[in-house]
């Protein structure tokens, strides 16, 4: 990444940050309700037989309710868990959310071993987090790339999810950054055809 890139990305991660800190504790939570109930209302989650989600970190859009509601569905639900020796994210198949998850190498919940791998190529769906988003399908992720490899081996549909706030313009690309199929806000839902926002 150059360094005029490095810089442009650092400053929409403090903007978009600063942004989500004016939003309220309980706008928080209402707007995070919306977008779950929204992609409940969409074809690609009634469809999907296999759903990569994730466990929300604390700006994070809060999905939690999904991974019940996937459950409950009967869905083959997998989350994230990260390889260290390897670097990288894998998915593994979750049963019980008591039972199967242990704080990961970030902090974050994520299947314990004995959890079955997923093979990426086979989920129908996978839910990234994100900094920020474009509706042309760019992603601004933490920085480390982690995310991006992750997506660039899915064979599904890939959908960006995060709060209005975080919908920016433009984003630096790189040619290791993955284009999303579809961002989900509170309010809108918008897929992405060949750089095109289907309206």
């Amino acid at each position: 990444m150059n360094e005029s890139s490095r810089e442009q990305k650092a400053a929409l991660r403090l903007r978009i940050r600063e942004a989500l800190k004016r939003l309220p504790a309980s706008g928080w939570r209402a707007a995070s309700a919306q977008a779950c109930a929204r992609l409940q209302q969409e074809r690609i989650w009634r469809e999907a037989g296999s759903v990569l989600l994730y466990v929300p970190l604390a700006d994070e859009l809060d999905i939690e309710p999904l991974l019940q509601e996937a459950l409950l569905e009967g869905k083959e639900l997998a989350l994230p868990h990260f390889k260290l020796e390897e670097q990288e994210y894998l998915a593994r198949r979750v049963l019980d959310l008591t039972q199967d998850l242990r704080p990961g190498r970030f902090g974050i919940p994520e299947p314990k071993d004995g959890c079955v791998e997923v093979p990426l190529k086979q989920l129908d769906l996978v839910v990234a987090p994100g900094v920020g988003f474009t509706l042309d399908g760019r992603r601004l992720g933490r920085g480390r790339g982690f995310y991006d490899r992750l997506l660039a081996l899915v064979g599904g549909v890939k959908c960006g999810i995060g709060f209005d706030e975080q919908i920016v313009d433009e984003i630096p690309a790189e040619s290791h950054d993955i284009r999303l199929d579809c961002i989900l806000t509170p309010t809108r839902w918008s897929p992405v055809v060949q750089g095109a926002v289907i309206k």
